[in-house]
């Protein structure tokens, strides 16, 4: 008898035809998140499952009591209960690598939008508004021959640190827990303290994972630290960030803009103080959303899931569930 699994979000025919090989497969296939009542009615008789961020708690394990793998198709993994799951020796995996350059390339996209206000200037095109004399308040910031800050050199970092380095001929600045000699040879990126990051960088990038030791890693004392001239731009993870603060950074001009691919709440809701802000360019949470790279993750992420029930160890495992 096949093992069964469940896919808890909607992916490509592909995806579920290679599963079927090895499984019983069910499936949501609707462009909306699956409720949370129906994930766990459907998973209760899973030994697998693949999904991406919905919240692995003792709630959850406790209605699968046959579930071996929990498979994400995204990087990040904070959805975990990594504690919950040691208990039960449930193996966790995500799906890094293949979404490094379309991460990248959204970096460089809120990067140049921020810089040159490209959303204000589409908007006062659009608007009717070209007749009148250009005014200097449009005018934007060099990206080129500038220093950009990169918090967390991993390998999402040093593909931005590449394009930085090669493409726009910025000096490259990181921090991180420990130094990354391959970006610091290859890209000539330079280690710093992050208060050192902070202090000189025109563009800060922020892209570590979430953890409790990151919560809110940059905060109001973060923020007064940088250059009144510079930009922030995360595209890790919104807890990472107490925006709180960078609201008030934002109003009260400690820095210039901001460029924001997560929230500390996502959806954000529509009237969130932050989203009142001219200075900011905002995108919901589409680091990874491109046709191709949703299909490479989906499918890493059925491999990580066959490999586990066969009963080998999966290549993308989260290492915090290895005992």
């Amino acid at each position: 008898m096949k093992q069964k699994i469940y896919i808890a979000l909607k992916v490509a025919e592909e995806v579920k035809h290679y599963l079927r090989q090895f499984f019983e497969v069910k499936s949501w296939d609707e462009e909306e998140i699956v409720p949370r009542v129906i994930l766990l009615q459907e998973v209760a008789d899973c030994q697998g499952v693949m999904l991406a961020g919905h919240k692995i708690d003792d709630e959850f394990l406790n209605m699968a009591p046959q579930l071996k793998v929990v498979c994400n198709v995204t990087v990040g993994y904070n959805n975990f209960d990594i504690q919950a799951m040691k208990k039960r020796n449930i193996l966790g995996t995500n799906t890094p690598g293949v979404v490094d350059n379309s991460t990248a390339d959204l970096v460089f996209a809120l990067i140049l939008a921020t810089a040159r206000k490209i959303p204000q200037l589409d908007h006062y095109i659009k608007s009717g508004h070209w007749l009148e004399e250009f005014s200097v308040e449009f005018y934007g910031t060099d990206v080129h021959h500038t220093t950009i800050g990169i918090i967390g050199m991993g390998r999402i970092g040093e593909v931005i640190a590449k394009r930085a380095t090669f493409g726009f001929d910025m000096d490259v600045i990181y921090h991180n827990r420990s130094r990354n000699y391959k970006a610091e040879e290859y890209v000539g990126a330079k280690y710093c303290t992050l208060e050192q990051l902070l202090a000189v960088s025109d563009f800060v990038v922020l892209m570590t994972p979430l953890t409790e030791e990151t919560r809110h890693l940059m905060g109001e004392a973060q923020f007064r630290l940088m250059k009144k001239s510079a930009i922030f731009i995360n595209a890790s993870r919104g807890g990472t960030v107490d925006q709180t603060a960078l609201v008030k950074a934002l109003r009260e001009g400690w820095i210039t803009g901001a460029g924001l691919d997560v929230f500390e709440t996502e959806p954000i809701h529509i009237h969130d103080p932050l989203l009142q802000l001219s200075n900011v360019v905002t995108v919901p949470h589409i680091g990874t959303a491109t046709r191709k790279t949703s299909f490479d993750m989906a499918m890493l992420a059925a491999n990580n899931l066959a490999t586990a029930l066969q009963g080998k160890q999966p290549p993308n495992i989260v290492k915090e569930l290895i005992k």
